[in-house]
């Protein structure tokens, strides 16, 4: 629709401006300079200032004329925000505003419509007439959905010869009051203290309303419906929902211990819909009521010498909550008690009063006390309130008490050598019981070694044996000795004193050697270390004075240090090897003197290298003993041998005399003595003809030790040393098999069963045995080969 009017002209641009008869203030914002409303019941125009309500007007747009009568037409959309209803009953579809282009007087135009409603979810709410504009509504709409939609608008020429820019059409849903407030929690619980103070807050109640908050659809205001067990004791903010307490002084959790309280929620401010929220509140406990003792005076008995022992129970009563710090008791002796004899604690219950002694009571001193107890809380009074006191009385009891010894602990000093019989001190106790007729008496006990002995009833100690610092129970030179002091009570009491006796050191024991034998090495020997030895006291002791007796200085020589106890044993000479037995004289500063014997082993080794075998050396008796035995073993076989040579040769030989060669002449040894045959033996000869029978005893040695033997040459070392050293290891091992025999023959003499040894009858058999073999025996056997073969003249 166009409208001239002198200088403008007007077209009708989008829309009826009044929804049931009321002018949107919407579409009132959209009036801007240079647009009028025309009112659509006369014709007539409006201009912003002038617009009446109860009216329907369309926004209009001036076109001003151009001077030269060319009226220049502007393309754009004239669009102002839509509002619709929400829950609109209809009928559907609905319109809702008419979409037009200012192209749309000289072209036909297509409109389209785009976004959330339209071609997206929820598709279809708004659809658009396609050449008029008319946009509608195709169902009822719901604000807390959807507060509000954005379209996007187009618009194209049908010839495709122009298009409208694109423009954003915002629908707003209007909201009405179609949701109730709701509770955010149900119930609401709080506490307060029962002496809480007026206008102290105590809970907030919050509701919410899904409405629009900012109308009167989603405000809600709060009251308070009911109040229980009594009314009027709290109040409500309108507004917050904060309850408060209405009043001090009206709370008593003895009486009342919680609230029941009901709030109503309402919107539209308190007057639309409304929902009811219920809240518990708690009353805690104040310490309002002050302990009070069950009796005003109590009594009891103690026994004396008792520490930490239960005098007294005192109970007491709270109104208060149990267990609480406003009815646990707190007990205090404020009189009574200046010595510090006694200690008041709270019982585990809470509510009883426990006194004990700190320590013992002693009934001689003081047999009776008297306590001022007083009460209170843990915590302090919530209102002024008056404490609660009580009196204690406390008799002592007297009991049997032990002796007591002046010291508990007495130390004297004394000799070692202390006569035997003698008194050493007097050592006795005291009877506590004043009041008490009794004698005491006294023993000993833990005397280990029974050196003391004591007067059952003078308590004098003697010595009853020899005394000894150097004995091994000894520590620090002091000898302890328990002695009891008991009464002749019909219960009698026994006390305990200890005697510590201290011994001073005498010179009666020597300096010894602790070492009894030692070994040095054969070759370049080094001194031997000797320590001495003196359990004395230092002022008995060092420094040691040592020396050789008189025989064994030409061979041995001490070196000492006279501030150490240690010496050198030193050879002056070269010793062969073996076991040398010594005696050293050692001296003490007092010049008191003990012989040490001490045996030195010569080794085989070098230098301070010192490793002795297992095998023996020296002319020792032993050794010598050996070496006898070997060389009797040694003749009994060679004797045999020849036996039975003899019988192997089957003829008689006839011994004669013969000339030996100069050279077998030096193996003769000439002795001078001569012993008788065996008729001059003095002993029965029966015992040697038993029979032909010849038995042999292997004799083997008492001990086996462990020789040991090189397995490898060391490095650089000559091999011929080596094999020596072994080879001289092994000839002095007689610990090894073959042991030697001992042959028993027959007794060969007069009346002999055995026969002559002519009996080989070696000149019979006229060589028809080969006796060459025994020219392989070596130099020994060669004689006896040419008189078996025949090969020297007879």
């Amino acid at each position: 629709m166009k409208f001239t009017n002198g200088s403008f002209t007007c077209v009708l641009c989008l829309m009826v401006f009044t929804i049931h008869g009321e002018i949107i203030p919407e579409y009132l914002a959209a009036v801007q300079p240079g647009h009028f409303v025309l009112d659509k019941r006369n014709n007539s125009t409006l201009w912003q200032n002038s617009i009446a309500p109860q009216s329907n007007y369309v926004l209009m747009q001036v076109i001003p004329k151009t001077s030269n009568g060319i009226i220049r037409r502007k393309r754009d959309w004239l669009l102002p925000h839509v509002s619709i209803p929400e829950n609109d009953k209809g009928p559907f579809p609905k319109e809702v505003v008419q979409i037009k282009s200012t192209a749309a007087d000289s072209k036909k135009m297509i409109y389209d419509i785009k976004g959330p409603g339209a071609d997206q979810p929820p598709i279809g709410l708004f659809t658009v007439k396609k050449y008029t504009g008319w946009l509608f509504v195709t169902k009822s709409l719901d604000r807390e959905e959807t507060a509000e939609y954005v379209l996007t608008i187009d618009a194209s020429a049908e010839d495709q010869s122009y298009d409208e820019k694109p423009v954003n059409l915002i629908i707003k849903v209007i909201d009405q009051n179609d949701n109730t407030p709701f509770c955010t929690k149900n119930p609401f619980t709080g506490e307060v203290q029962e002496r809480a103070k007026q206008n102290v807050s105590v809970i907030q109640v919050t509701a919410k309303d899904i409405d629009d908050p900012e109308t009167g659809n989603g405000i809600v205001r709060y009251k308070l419906v009911k109040q229980e067990p009594n009314g009027g004791v709290f109040r409500i903010d309108p507004t917050s929902g904060v309850i408060s307490l209405a009043t001090t002084g009206i709370l008593d959790r003895e009486t009342d211990t919680a609230y029941n309280l009901a709030v109503e929620a309402a919107d539209m401010d308190g007057h639309g819909l409304s929902c009811t929220c219920t809240v518990l509140i708690k009353i805690t406990d104040s310490n309002d009521h002050a302990p009070r003792f069950g009796q005003k005076k109590y009594t009891s008995t103690v026994q004396e010498n008792k520490a930490g022992e239960i005098v007294a129970r005192l109970d007491v009563t709270d109104g208060d909550e149990p267990s609480t710090a406003n009815s646990v008791a707190q007990f205090t002796i404020i009189q009574g008690n200046e010595k510090g004899f006694f200690n008041i604690s709270t019982g585990p219950t809470g509510m009883e009063g426990i006194i004990t002694t700190s320590k013992g009571l002693d009934f001689e001193q003081e047999n009776s006390f008297s306590l001022l107890v007083m009460v209170k809380n843990e915590v302090p009074f919530a209102i002024p309130l008056a404490t609660s006191s009580s009196t204690v009385t406390i008799t002592v009891q007297d009991v049997n008490e032990p002796p007591v010894f002046e010291p508990t602990e007495k130390l004297i000093t004394i000799l070692e050598n202390h006569e035997v019989g003698r008194t050493i001190c007097k050592y006795t106790a005291n009877d506590p019981d004043t009041a008490r007729e009794q004698q005491i008496r006294y023993k000993l006990v833990q005397d280990y070694e029974n050196w003391l002995e004591i007067t059952e009833d003078t308590g004098l100690i003697r010595v009853r044996s020899s005394l000894d610092r150097e004995a091994s129970f000894i520590r620090n030179e002091q000898y302890t000795v328990l002695v009891l002091a008991y009464d002749d009570d019909d219960e009698p009491a026994t006390g305990t004193g200890t005697l510590v006796i201290k011994l001073l050191d005498v010179n009666d024991n020597a300096p010894v050697l602790e070492e009894q034998s030692v070994s040095i090495c054969l070759t370049e020997p080094k001194p031997v270390r000797l320590t001495i030895t003196d359990p004395d006291g230092p002022e008995n002791g060092p420094p040691f004075t040592t020396e050789l007796l008189k025989e064994y200085k030409s061979n041995w020589t001490i070196i000492s240090n006279s501030s150490s106890s240690v010496v050198w044993l030193k050879p002056l000479i070269s010793l062969a090897l073996g076991k040398y037995s010594l005696v050293l004289r050692v001296y003490d500063i007092k010049r008191f003197f003990q012989d040490s014997s001490i045996i030195v082993e010569v080794c085989d080794c070098k230098g301070d290298d010192v490793t002795c075998s297992s095998g023996i050396y020296g002319a020792t008796d032993v050794a010598l003993f050996v070496y006898v035995l070997a060389a009797i073993l040694c003749f009994l076989v060679l004797f045999l041998l020849l036996f039975l040579l003899k019988r192997r040769c089957g003829r008689k030989v006839q011994l004669k005399q013969f000339k030996l060669p100069e050279e077998d002449r030096d193996n003769i040894l000439c002795y001078n003595e001569e012993g008788g045959g065996e008729q001059d033996q003095d002993f029965n000869m029966v015992l040697l003809c038993s029979g032909p029978e010849v038995f042999s005893t292997d004799i083997a040695p008492i001990a086996s030790p462990t020789v040991f033997y090189r397995q490898h040459p060391d490095e650089n070392e000559d091999i011929k040393d080596f094999i020596y050293e072994n080879l001289h290891t092994a000839d002095d091992d007689h610990y090894v098999a073959p042991y030697d025999s001992v042959l028993v023959f027959a007794h060969e003499g007069e009346g002999s069963e055995a026969g002559s040894l002519s009996s080989l009858e070696s000149s019979i058999s006229n060589g028809d045995q080969d006796f060459q073999h025994l020219h392989n025996w070596g130099p020994q056997f060669r004689r006896l080969a040419d008189m078996c073969a025949g090969g020297e003249d007879e």
